[in-house]
């Protein structure tokens, strides 16, 4: 299954893709594709519901995140062995493990606003996983059984101010639309295998990353499995699982975004993002 939510900022509605490419409306059945929706439960109800009885929603309608009421963005850094490279960093012999401010989230054909003072935001094509059950100490040879599904992320990055200074990656990573995530969240039954996900991102046409989830130095099973050590997963928490080479700060010299920019990005098999670039309203 296709999974989404639609309408405006902080109003979105649940819904559901049919195989037309029709968004039908859930909120007659469940309150969003949030929390106890993403339990096994209630995605094998969802799974029986006849599509074609649900009301089509007009296709003008703006997709928003694809997961509400996120607890946590966990994200792992330098778990491509050539992105760290390119990042002139070494290849991790654990996870690197930070957090994305939760108000980074947006919608995936929301705009990237550029935060005031940016001066090297970046881009980062990234495989999301969704949690749909409470894991803790969970065995890696079990992990794929508390994921509810997949998403496309863009773990957009201030390299200035992730970098420079005291180094906090956090602060370099959690600006407002820092956190695309979407269109769809695609349930496991269509994912058979993410480490076998081809995954891409375009800069104004240009293609800047061709990557797959084969290469990760750490896979989705054992990343959960490592996490569910140090704290408890529960539904809804979003784990995105690194970026391939081809990010601004890795081309000669730098590429960085400026406002007119336009990024296009997916995964195979979790759909496409599409974000125009905008300076920070000065107002804001």
């Amino acid at each position: 299954m296709k999974l989404l939510r639609y309408g405006s900022h902080a109003a979105e509605r649940p819904g559901i893709l049919d195989p037309e490419g029709n968004i039908r409306d859930l909120s007659g059945i469940v309150p969003d594709i949030s929390l106890s929706t993403l339990s096994p439960d209630s995605l094998a109800t969802l799974s029986g519901i006849k599509l074609e009885n649900l009301p089509i929603v007009p296709e003008a309608m703006r997709l928003g995140p694809c997961v509400g009421s996120v607890g946590k963005f966990i994200c792992i850094g330098l778990n491509y062995a050539d992105h760290a490279a390119e990042s002139k960093m070494t290849v991790p012999s654990e996870p690197v493990v930070f957090m994305k401010a939760t108000s980074a989230i947006s919608g995936p054909y929301d705009a990237v606003e550029l935060p005031r003072g940016s001066r090297e935001t970046d881009w980062e094509v990234e495989l999301g996983v969704v949690i749909g059950t409470k894991a803790k100490y969970v065995a890696e040879q079990d992990a794929l059984n508390y994921v509810a599904g997949y998403c496309v992320v863009n773990d957009l990055s201030e390299r200035a101010f992730q970098l420079a200074g005291t180094g906090q990656w956090v602060k370099g990573k959690s600006a407002d639309t820092f956190g695309p995530i979407g269109p769809w969240l695609v349930t496991t039954d269509e994912i058979p295998d993410p480490q076998n996900l081809h995954l891409w991102l375009e800069m104004d046409g240009k293609r800047f990353q061709n990557g797959s989830t084969r290469t990760m130095v750490f896979g989705v099973s054992y990343l959960i499995s490592y996490l569910s050590r140090f704290m408890t997963l529960h539904p809804g928490d979003i784990i995105s699982t690194g970026t391939p080479p081809g990010v601004g700060l890795g081309q000669t010299p730098p590429i960085y975004l400026r406002a007119g920019n336009h990024i296009r990005l997916g995964v195979e098999g979790l759909g496409e993002q599409r974000q125009f670039v905008i300076s920070c309203n000065e107002t804001s």
